[in-house]
């Protein structure tokens, strides 16, 4: 088995870029819940040890608590944030709230020679990502300062005999200036040789699917996505036309999108049923407001209208492209009130479902799955399609669902992409889109009062959708974007700019 990194999931918004960060240094990372036992950490060759920051403080009665036999091994271990001061704890340091809550950037000195901070200058300071309400006030015993910050003089220690650190700052945040030296730094303290190969992924994949699936059959949910279209080819590669491809049309596409889904499967040569199934998303979405409701009906129609189609036609699998986010996003760890979403790829599937599932991208990231495209030859038409939610445009309308209000919003969605595209800046954009508000406001057009709805657009600058950025565009864009849409969309009357990065916000409205 593969050598990794373990990532203790306490809580962290920022857990999944820790492991992103791990893996960009070609190494295995993998997320456990934080009070996964020794054995099976063990059991998973992993060969460092992270624990993550957290929304609780260590005096909490509720606070999580890892298995204390990971304190008894000698595998360097790396506490962040709440992992820090969950190790503070342990070995009877003192953890207090501070008078002053540290979020943001601050300077950081290092004070004392330590492994972790190898390359990095002594004599200056260092620009890091705090996000705290806690500090150590006492220093557990057998630990030693080696960074601190005006705000908290004891921003980072270590064990003085064995390979045990802790960071009060975020290391995998890109405001971290150093912090890939950092992380680097302890993967080569973890001694790993072994580096995570994609190609050898695929490889280990195709043969997974064989062994899995045996003689069986698999019924694939295609949408025309990144993520749906490589798990179909990496099926297909496994057990060959065994596997059949369904695309359902939910009626929660963007404009055009089934037309010109359809054309690309075919030029593909990938041979693709398609399935007209939106009057009934519609009526199972009539009335429903909320949002995590909306996802779980959405995902529980599609497993149905895969079931009712795979029934009598031997299929005894169904093909998914989860991706990794989906699957830690999905899971609560912490409980109902740390969950971020349900995603319908997940959290949406009935305990009865008479399909068995198989998700051969579970483990991977986007860029990832992109870069396994490339490598199956998948046409960059594809490759290079923004994300799009597996509710579609069902979570972009927020409150009810209703087909008028479909219609506003493709047609504002179709104009927000064509003026954008109309720009070289479109290519480093992550994700481009509008929004649909569930309130309307006082107009004028013409010289006629209207009460009509509001569009928010919506663009981010990624590269894995764990952090984002509002993009900065052009003033004579957006002047282009609003008075389009205002003037093509009967119904709409004011367009508003989402300026909220991802922390705190997240890249879909719902």
């Amino acid at each position: 088995m593969i050598e990794s990194i373990v990532i203790l999931d306490f809580g962290s918004q920022y857990t999944q870029l820790i492991s992103r960060r791990i893996r960009e240094l070609g190494i295995y990372s993998q997320i456990l819940p934080y009070d996964t036992p020794l054995e099976r950490i063990r059991d998973l060759n992993a060969k460092g040890i992270i624990l993550s920051g957290s929304p609780f403080s260590v005096y909490q009665k509720a606070a999580p608590k890892p298995d204390d036999s990971l304190f008894d091994t000698d595998v360097p271990l790396l506490g962040i944030c709440y992992g820090m001061q969950y190790i503070t704890d342990r070995f009877g340091g003192t953890v207090q709230r501070s008078r002053t809550r540290e979020y943001g950037r601050a300077e950081i000195e290092v004070t004392s020679g330590s492994p972790v901070f190898d390359g990095m200058d002594r004599a200056s300071k260092h620009t890091v990502w705090m996000s705290h309400s806690d500090r150590i006030e006492k220093l557990p015993e057998g630990f030693e300062v080696i960074a601190s910050s005006e705000n908290s003089p004891i921003a980072g220690f270590q064990h003085s005999t064995r390979p045990v650190f802790g960071l009060q700052f975020h290391p995998e945040v890109s405001h971290t200036v150093e912090g890939m030296i950092i992380l680097k730094n302890f993967a080569i303290l973890c001694g790993i040789k072994e580096k995570w190969n994609l190609g050898e992924f695929i490889d280990r994949t195709v043969a997974e699917i064989r062994q899995t699936v045996g003689q069986d059959r698999v019924i694939g949910a295609i949408s025309g996505g990144v993520d749906s279209t490589v798990a179909s080819v990496l099926t297909r590669r496994a057990i060959g036309k065994r596997l059949k491809l369904v695309f359902i049309d939910n009626g929660l596409l963007r404009e055009s999108e089934p037309s010109d889904v359809m054309s690309a499967f075919r030029a593909m040569g990938l041979g693709v049923q398609h399935v007209d199934a939106s009057s009934l998303f519609l009526r199972r979405l009539r009335g429903v407001t909320d949002p995590e409701k909306k996802r779980k009906i959405i995902g529980k129609t599609f497993i149905d209208v895969f079931d009712r189609h795979a029934h009598g036609s031997g299929v005894q699998w169904l093909l998914q492209g989860t991706l990794y986010p989906d699957v830690i996003e999905s899971t609560p760890y912490l409980g109902p009130s740390q969950t971020i979403k349900s995603h319908h790829n997940v959290g949406g599937l009935p305990a009865a479902m008479r399909l068995k599932v198989i998700e051969p991208l579970r483990l991977l990231f986007k860029d990832e799955v992109r870069v396994i495209g490339r490598m199956l030859g998948i046409p960059d038409a594809i490759l290079a399609r923004q994300p799009f939610p597996g509710p579609g445009l069902g979570i972009r309308i927020l409150g009810e669902v209703r087909r008028g209000h479909i219609d506003m919003l493709k047609k504002a969605d179709r104009v927000v992409r064509e003026e954008i595209e109309k720009y070289p800046l479109s290519m480093t954009l992550w994700q481009y889109f509008a929004v649909l508000l569930p309130i309307k406001t006082v107009g004028i057009m013409g010289d006629e009062r209207t009460y009509e709805y509001v569009v928010a657009v919506r663009v981010v600058s990624s590269s894995d959708a764990m952090t984002a950025d509002w993009a900065r565009l052009p003033h004579e864009l957006m002047d282009r974007l609003s008075s389009r849409i205002i003037s093509e969309v009967d119904g709409i009357n004011r367009v508003v700019y989402d300026i909220s990065s991802k922390p705190p916000s997240t890249i879909e409205w719902e």
